[in-house]
């Protein structure tokens, strides 16, 4: 199976702030640029999966006349820290989500674990519907990018996490991944 990932437009939120499963508004002029940008890169005809959250459904439905929306691509919810300037979080906290990043709950929202599992049944039943041999793409969000490319490789939910949740990410908005 052969995934085209990609990534939502910059939504309309300050520098500096968790906004992880927050459903954010993309500006119009950014999301033209981004459609324009993609358009003639992205192969036709391919079904696109989309988060449902608007940064994402917003561009499935300008590259699409029938995208799929499926929750299970939705960005990581960060509970109490969501719509929080990174800064103003408590060092403690960090320090706690640092020191157990696979199964801390951060603002006691949701473990990257769990965010993995939904991830990883989501490629499961994308995988039956398309074979082996089938395309699609995905639009969804970096921390859903890095879930789905560690468990394209095989690795399993636990793995996934922890590897995406080690590497830090350097996924531009509008940014493309191709995984064969």
């Amino acid at each position: 199976m052969r995934l085209i990932l990609v990534r939502h437009p910059q939504p309309l939120v300050a520098a500096g702030v968790c906004y992880g499963s927050t459903d954010l508004q993309v500006a119009p002029a950014q999301l033209a640029r981004t459609l324009a940008a993609l358009a003639p890169q992205l192969p036709a005809g391919l079904p696109v999966y989309s988060s449902p959250l608007r940064r994402c459904a917003e561009l499935a439905a300008g590259l699409s006349a029938a995208p799929l929306y499926d929750a299970r691509l939705v960005e990581m919810h960060f509970g109490d820290w969501e719509m929080r300037p990174w800064d103003d979080i408590p060092r403690a906290d960090v320090d706690a989500w640092a020191a157990d990043l696979v199964n801390y709950q951060p603002g006691g929202g949701e473990s990257v674990l769990r965010m993995a599992a939904r991830i990883a049944a989501f490629h499961a039943d994308l995988q039956r519907q398309l074979g082996d041999d089938g395309e699609a793409i995905v639009i969804c969000h970096a921390g859903a990018m890095r879930l789905l490319s560690a468990c394209h490789s095989g690795l399993p939910a636990p793995e996934m996490a922890l590897q995406a949740a080690r590497t830090p990410h350097h996924i531009a908005y509008g940014a493309t991944l191709i995984l064969e």
